[in-house]
């Protein structure tokens, strides 16, 4: 049996800092790339403007985008046939029937989700009825779960898609901590130019900061780019409660990750340029990525399911405890050519996973060298993960930034991370 790992008994409290409440950014600045950046390469900071980042970028460096695309996953519902009837929220999470995220928000005429609900004691039972622009949204309560329900969504006209009726019914879920309603211009600034894929509750923010024109200067300079997927969930804004984080669940993601950025990424380690994730989300996708390809070196493929492309799990302690010591034996590439091997004996263009990868200090990263991020809440796993990358300098940089005026949370400035470049 594994050991268990003495990063469980970090504390959390050791992750404090004061967050004033007006540095927290309510709106987006009016352009996506005229944010302050805020960059450490291991000696003193240096503050710049997002448009500048190529400027201190590697040369040969590779970014990893995650292009997923926030879904509008909150409905607001009036119970009964007045419209100052009881509301009711029903914020969807992610899909059970059908389970796989991609097909679910192609479904016609109905499916069913794991939902949070506002005001639920003022729903008992019966059905929820909204109309929108094209149509009528019906939501039935199906089953109850710990800490969620599953609701059944249908709708008339029964040909359009799920995706298609949230984009008319529901509403951009934005972060609890902005203290305002979601507004028409949150539709685009709260969504990367480059998502493509329907499934997160919540905006990879990092990407936020990237315009079209940025996009090309640093493509025009070398910089290669490619793209993963993490459909990031609720639990992304979870605070973590317990004392230490051992106590702290971790929520699973859903990744997918193409052919093709695998065999960028072993050729990127192959060849010695860094591998620089585009926000947390990229981040946790690509280190799981390794574990993925660690597990089939160790315990093969995955039962498949009938009908079904098997899906990867990757368990939050698992890169501390099951394999800590494989880690040492197999190498970013061996790992990243077992992943290519797999997906070229099945015949797939994409390998699925689930990841609760918990990345704490102590983590010993496989692929990534640096970080571009957003300021992140006090106490929170998105600021483990940022010290596990830089240690705990962390806290002079965000006292810099604080000092000068730099914006914090999702809306706000970013950093640009190096220390191992």
């Amino acid at each position: 049996m594994a050991a268990v790992s003495p990063l469980r008994k970090l504390r959390i409290e050791d992750y404090q800092y004061p967050l004033p409440e007006n540095r927290i950014a309510l709106y987006p600045l009016a352009e996506r790339d005229a944010s302050k950046l805020l960059v450490y390469k291991g000696d003193k900071p240096q503050v710049s403007v997002f448009k500048n980042i190529g400027n201190f970028l590697p040369s040969n460096a590779l970014l990893v985008f995650n292009d997923t695309r926030v879904v509008h996953a909150r409905l607001i519902f009036c119970k009964g046939q007045e419209k100052n009837g009881a509301r009711i929220e029903i914020f969807c999470l992610e899909p059970t029937a059908p389970a796989e995220i991609a097909t679910a928000f192609a479904c016609s005429g109905s499916c069913r989700f794991k939902c949070l609900i506002g005001n639920n004691k003022r729903w008992k039972d019966g059905a929820l009825q909204m109309s929108f622009p094209q149509g009528v949204l019906q939501a039935r309560k199906t089953a109850v779960f710990d800490d969620c329900f599953e609701v059944e969504f249908s709708w008339q006209p029964a040909h359009l898609s799920f995706a298609q009726v949230l984009e008319q019914a529901g509403k951009v879920p934005l972060p609890p901590y902005i203290r305002r309603q979601a507004e028409d211009s949150d539709k685009a600034r709260y969504q990367t130019v480059f998502a493509r894929f329907d499934g997160s509750v919540a905006a990879p923010t990092a990407g936020l900061h990237f315009s079209p024109q940025v996009l090309q200067s640093l493509k025009d300079s070398g910089i290669e780019q490619d793209f993963i997927t993490l459909h990031v969930g609720a639990g992304t804004f979870r605070p973590v409660k317990a004392e230490q984080i051992g106590d702290h669940a971790m929520h699973y993601e859903h990744i997918l990750a193409t052919k093709g950025l695998v065999r960028r990424l072993i050729d990127a380690l192959k060849n010695g340029r860094p591998i620089i994730p585009v926000g947390t989300t990229s981040m946790r996708s690509l280190e799981s990525l390794y574990w993925i390809g660690l597990k089939l070196l160790r315990q093969g493929s995955p039962t498949k399911e009938a009908g079904a492309q098997p899906v990867f799990e990757i368990h939050q302690w698992q890169a501390y405890e099951d394999f800590a010591q494989a880690r040492q034996e197999i190498s970013p590439i061996a790992a990243l050519e077992a992943v290519l091997a797999y997906m070229e004996q099945q015949g797939v263009e994409q390998i699925h996973g689930h990841t609760a990868l918990m990345i704490a200090p102590g983590y010993q990263f496989a692929l990534c060298k640096g970080l571009i991020t957003n300021f992140h809440q006090p106490q929170s796993t998105l600021l483990l993960l940022v010290s596990a990358l830089i240690g705990p300098i962390w806290r002079e940089l965000y006292a810099f930034a604080l000092q000068n005026n730099f914006r914090f949370l999702s809306y706000g400035d970013s950093c640009l991370f190096l220390p191992q470049t």
